[in-house]
């Protein structure tokens, strides 16, 4: 059931996933590169029947409605969390999490019909990247209720999951009712299945935010096969990306570091970090930082600071959770973070 709407405005509504994360730390995994896949430039591979031993097994809260909405919990945003879980273990677990962070959970949908939604990952630790199996199934047959999510000031979308593209529409009409902003970050599942229904959104869009790869894919759709020959460039692709619509884009590509693109420049930020445990949920990091600089208040260059440090912070341990910066801590923790104007 999903709890009562309040009468007073939400600042923000974070819409999508929400899991119990469990991550396998190996080595055994060879790293394939193949730069002529523009959307999938690395691979991994495993010995087809052979047994790989893992250490340790770290759980840990995901979901990327669940990691956004405790990164920007952390940073001093009333956040609300929209999705869906089972009514099992895990789910209390999942909702015990959210709380922990002051995350509003009212909004969880609990399903008494299925389980509460799990992921698998494997971690490379020679190059600190992952692969991750997920099931969905709660996220799944989420429902969206217009009115409750007319309560927001903005809302953030991430990765939909069941009938997305209905949800897509019901939470523009929730905006539209509520003139709330619009806050994206698109799955690369939604782009895939559908381009034109999230460019649909795009337009739409106060904040874009999406990695390389998922602005790759957004943008094959669109240019025409000269321009295709330019999508390996960031500053080329943030800007095909910012004439779309939005007013603000945010562009990542994980080691590299991340672009933001306001309409009057274009700034870059590096990554810049000794030893890394693991990348995952780095993206979800640096959208909570960023947004919740933005959210209060700050410039374009300053949540970007935000975004970086958080992100850079997160990758020093397994899991979406434990490196995320508290409010009290952001000041100190973006000064050495370097901005480099491009444009």
């Amino acid at each position: 059931m999903i709890g009562k709407a309040e009468t007073t405005k939400r600042k923000i509504i974070c819409v999508g996933s929400s899991s119990k994360d469990m991550f396998f730390p190996t080595s055994g995994g060879v790293i394939i590169e193949t730069p002529e896949e523009l959307d999938s430039q690395e691979k991994i591979a495993f010995e087809l029947g052979a047994k790989y031993q893992v250490e340790k097994i770290v759980e840990a809260p995901g979901g990327c409605a669940a990691n956004v909405a405790q990164g920007l919990a952390r940073l001093g945003v009333d956040t609300s969390c929209y999705s869906r879980i089972g009514n099992d273990k895990t789910g209390e677990w999942i909702t015990e999490e959210l709380k922990k962070e002051g995350v509003k959970t009212d909004f969880l949908q609990v399903d008494e019909k299925c389980i509460s939604d799990i992921s698998s990952i494997i971690v490379d630790e020679k190059s600190k990247d992952h692969i991750v199996f997920f099931n969905r199934e709660a996220n799944d047959r989420l429902e969206i209720d217009v009115d409750k999510l007319s309560g927001a000031e903005n809302i953030f979308i991430s990765a939909l999951n069941g009938d997305w593209k209905s949800h897509l529409d019901k939470i523009m009409e929730a905006a539209k009712k509520s003139k709330a902003k619009i806050i994206l970050n698109p799955g690369q599942r939604n782009i895939k299945d559908n381009p034109a229904k999230v460019i649909e959104v795009i337009e739409n869009s106060e904040i874009l935010v999406l990695n390389k790869d998922e602005a790759i894919e957004v943008m094959m759709s669109e240019i025409n096969d000269e321009e295709n020959k330019s999508l390996n460039d960031e500053v080329f692709l943030i800007g095909k990306l910012k004439e779309m619509g939005p007013k603000v884009v945010a562009l990542t590509d994980g080691r590299k570091g991340a672009w933001v693109n306001d309409g009057s420049e274009i700034i870059f930020s590096k990554v810049v970090v000794d030893n890394p445990v693991d990348s995952l949920g780095a993206g979800d990091a640096f959208s909570s930082g960023f947004l919740a600089g933005i959210l209060s208040g700050k410039s374009v260059r300053d949540s970007l600071k935000w975004g970086m440090a958080n992100s850079t912070s997160v990758i020093m341990f397994y899991g979406a959770k434990e490196g995320l910066i508290r409010k009290e801590e952001i000041t100190e923790r973006i000064k050495n973070i370097k901005t480099e104007d491009l444009i």
